[in-house]
């Protein structure tokens, strides 16, 4: 829960001062031995720890998703499998788990979300890339558009959809290959173009290299490169992105 929502519910009378305080008066950091979660990271940045899951020993993952459930009230992991949307199914059995962008999550029925961004492919192989991207700002807060498979090599594709992209507050460009896409975007947008290189494409595109070199190199203005693959990076910032530009529409 962050700072706003602990004195909304303490001004509603929803808790009471002491309820408030004790939440003030967690401690920072829940030290699992093996682990020591952030519980305090909603209060300074507005979004609560994401869980990595790649890699994490089967007999620490459900803990570890369970204690940020309970600290938090939702939770979220990125590059899960299968085995482990079971072993936490177990112990959160509400727990969701999508097979595409690999990411496992529990939040609210109910959350608001707010503003507009656009995630934008080149290909439909991109899509698992772009859907990290797009399933991490829905889960931090953003009204997420999906403009799938709009690539260079059928450029009226992407016109199609050209009032969609520009009225966002901030775009996504997903593309592997040469990555283009995401300097074309940019020359259509005021808004910002976050681009995320994908490791698809044949021998020389070196697992993402080439489209990262372009991207980094785009002559259009605005663009913001992330790592390869990484659909988390993009949807995070993005979502951050757009939490400021609705911020700024309210005041």
């Amino acid at each position: 829960m962050d700072t706003r929502e602990i004195l909304r519910q303490f001004k509603e009378g929803m808790i009471s001062i002491e309820e408030a305080e004790a939440q003030f008066a967690r401690k920072p950091i829940e030290d699992l031995g093996y682990a020591k979660l952030d519980t305090h990271r909603q209060i300074r940045s507005g979004f609560p720890e994401v869980v990595y899951c790649s890699g994490k020993p089967d007999e620490y993952i459900v803990s570890i998703f369970r204690k940020l459930y309970e600290k938090n009230g939702e939770v979220m992991g990125t590059r899960a499998t299968p085995h482990q949307y079971e072993l936490v199914k177990a112990g959160l059995p509400d727990i969701q788990y999508d097979a595409v962008s690999r990411i496992l999550y529990l939040e609210p029925e109910r959350k608001s979300r707010i503003g507009s961004v656009a995630v934008c492919t080149a290909g439909t192989a991109d899509i698992p890339v772009a859907e990290e991207a797009a399933r991490t700002a829905d889960f931090f807060g953003a009204n997420v558009d999906r403009v799938f498979d709009v690539g260079v090599s059928g450029l009226h594709r992407l016109l199609a959809h050209a009032e969609e992209i520009q009225t966002a507050n901030v775009v996504v460009a997903v593309a592997g290959m040469e990555g283009a896409l995401a300097s074309v975007i940019g020359g259509l947008v005021r808004n910002p173009v976050i681009a995320v290189p994908t490791s698809v494409g044949y021998g020389a595109s070196m697992h993402g290299l080439s489209a990262l070199l372009t991207m980094i190199n785009s002559c259009a203005n605005g663009v913001a490169v992330v790592n390869i693959d990484n659909g988390y990076g993009a949807g995070y910032m993005a979502a951050q992105i757009n939490r400021l530009a609705t911020e700024k529409d309210v005041k």
